[in-house]
């Protein structure tokens, strides 16, 4: 049991759990949990952390489908700062306390400021990663908002 269940358990939402066979070799993890799963990239979401630039102790996450690229200016502006970068991935693990690949928006070691891709809204369901690489969580998007505390607004480019 991850972080992340445990804090959809404590939340009391619905959510169901996903596994499948992770290959080391994949970069993309977020693609291949979508293939190997059998749902639409569209529906599967990504975990990234940035960072803002000039307080690099600050971090923030956004939740982009698998399928698309995090616009950093979008995030920037839905933060209400100048500019962010993208974490550096051991900053983004200790943060978080999940490896890079399966950083899940729930259950993280501190409470980030979180914004979740509006594409979200036009799905009944969205997948998110679990807390470790080869699992994800299905869940409605306004209770991933809930419980992470999410704000939404148009963050990916496809």
């Amino acid at each position: 049991m991850t972080p992340a269940i445990k804090a959809l358990e404590r939340a009391g939402v619905a959510f169901s759990i996903h596994e499948y066979q992770h290959d080391p070799a994949t970069p993309a993890y977020g693609l291949e949990a979508a293939e190997k799963l059998g749902f639409p990239a569209e529906q599967v979401f990504k975990t990234l952390l940035v960072a803002v630039e000039g307080d690099a102790r600050r971090l923030a996450v956004g939740i982009v489908p698998v399928n698309g690229m995090l616009d950093l200016k979008a995030i920037a502006s839905a933060l209400k700062v100048k500019k962010v970068a993208m974490a550096q991935p051991s900053d983004a693990e200790r943060a978080t306390g999940y490896v890079v690949g399966g950083i899940s928006p729930l259950g993280q070691k501190k409470r980030l400021q979180t914004v979740l891709d509006a594409s979200a809204s036009g799905q009944e369901t969205i997948l998110v990663s679990g807390g470790r690489r080869g699992l994800d969580i299905e869940l409605s998007p306004e209770d991933l908002c809930l419980v992470t505390g999410a704000s939404r607004a148009a963050i990916a480019r496809v």
